[in-house]
């Protein structure tokens, strides 16, 4: 019987990659998502940058089985002419099946209760040491206590972000905003926005904002080249100014990572104040702006402005541990310099990360990020799952022959700091040029 099914070539589905024509394909079906991705969940740089292509892979790893019946009030018609899958595909969405049918994506455990009451105790001591004690020690304790409240907050805000934490949509969604927005000042839109992008784009540095650190950090000498950002939309320039930071950079790592948290405070307003398409957008600001107000209420009830500093500091500097760790997956590992793509899913997410290894009473510590390579293939799963997966993700590797790089956390900040020292150095080299050029 003759085949009556309508097919395009891939290159014809290149030509739809643009803002209001947006078709991508998944297992050979040809969808059209133009007018969803206003609405798409994950927000709109996934389907701006993965249109034109084939996206199985990033569609089976960031959504749920029954995501799969909405799918055909998309379908245009046509199906993918030649369309085939990598080896590596294969085994990887079979994986994927297999853990679907073992129950892992619904096992989250009691990882989130554990961490809420583990945030109720640090908040509460924080907030006793503050008005009940009045030696300078306990105030300085009870800085360090709010940095670890918010670091505990943000794996909340990461884990959240990924899957569903709590029983409800809805009560996830409230501990999204109290734990992030309220607690921390820190948007999870802006944190939902940025991190898929990451995850979409690991290691490009075109595409993926947590590798555009410019001025202060630049990860490969590619950068010298001034980038365009097409996350942020602007020029990443390196000028004189960039030029001297960077160079200098393998020796301010540590001291910046411990301020890096008023990025994340300024990203959050920028996000929330501009005419980009934000859900809960009232909600955000609501959740953000009550940080804005009890904090600097707490910091008022310290003695003076002394302790005050001494306290934004110390959470600060405590809270740097948290921005390094999520460095340290992916500033060594293997970069590109070009847009996304979908047919190589597997390859980019585990050329592009670095796994921690650390003994089982350590996942605390680490919040899931240690197990990054298995995170970045299987987003969705709960971080309780992890490790239980992590064998089957080396066997994968090593049958195809692709990298599962694996290092000890000491070994990790090594990789980092001599990652940024390489590009530091060139980075001099080229003012050496400069300064011989002019004279």
């Amino acid at each position: 019987m003759a085949d009556s099914r309508k097919y395009i070539t891939s290159e014809e589905l290149k030509n739809h990659n643009k803002p209001g024509d947006l078709w991508i394909s998944i297992q050979g079906k040809v969808y059209d998502v133009s007018n969803w991705v206003k609405e798409h969940p994950g927000g709109d740089f996934p389907l701006l940058n993965l249109a034109g292509q084939d996206v199985t892979d990033a569609f089976v790893a960031f959504h749920p089985a029954t995501a799969w019946q909405y799918l055909d009030k998309f379908f245009k018609g046509f199906y993918l002419n030649n369309y085939s899958a990598s080896e590596v595909s294969k085994d990887y969405r079979r994986l994927v099946s297999e853990f679907t049918k073992m129950g892992l994506f619904e096992k989250k455990g009691h990882v989130c209760l554990f961490t809420m009451c583990l945030m109720a105790m640090l908040f509460s001591l924080s907030v006793y040491g503050i008005l009940c004690c009045q030696s300078v020690l306990a105030h300085l304790i009870s800085g360090g206590l709010m940095g670890c409240l918010w670091i505990q907050s943000g794996w909340i805000g990461h884990d959240s972000g990924h899957y569903q934490v709590m029983s409800t949509r809805g009560f996830n969604r409230f501990a999204q905003v109290l734990t992030g927005n309220c607690l921390a000042g820190i948007s999870i839109a802006w944190w939902k926005w940025n991190h898929n992008a990451h995850h979409i784009a690991c290691n490009s540095l075109e595409y993926d904002p947590d590798l555009q650190h410019m001025p202060f950090f630049a990860v490969s000498s590619k950068f010298f080249d001034s980038l365009t950002s097409y996350f942020y939309d602007r020029k990443m320039n390196f000028d004189s100014f960039t030029r001297f930071l960077v160079s200098h950079q393998h020796w301010t790592f540590y001291p910046v990572m411990c301020f890096a948290r008023i990025n994340l405070f300024a990203q959050s307003f920028i996000l929330l104040l501009s005419n980009k398409n934000v859900p809960h957008r009232v909600q955000e600001l609501f959740g953000v702006v009550s940080f804005w107000i009890w904090y600097p209420l707490l910091l008022s009830c310290l003695p003076n402005w002394g302790e005050r500093i001494m306290f934004v500091l110390a959470s600060f500097t405590v809270t740097g541990i948290q921005h390094v760790q999520f460095c340290l997956n992916h500033f060594s590992s293997e970069i590109y310099v070009a847009p996304p793509k979908g047919n190589d899913w597997f390859e980019k997410q585990t050329n592009g990360s670095l796994d921690i290894s650390c003994p089982s009473w350590m996942d605390w510590f680490h919040g899931g990020l240690q197990f990054q390579i298995e995170h970045h293939l299987f987003p969705r799963l709960p971080r309780c799952q992890l490790r239980k997966v992590s064998p089957f993700v080396k066997d994968l590797c090593k049958k195809h022959g692709l990298p599962y790089s694996c290092v000890s956390f000491w070994k990790s900040n090594v990789l980092t700091i001599s990652t940024l020292r390489a590009a530091a150095l060139q980075a001099r080299d080229l003012i050496w040029e400069a300064v011989n050029t002019h004279g």
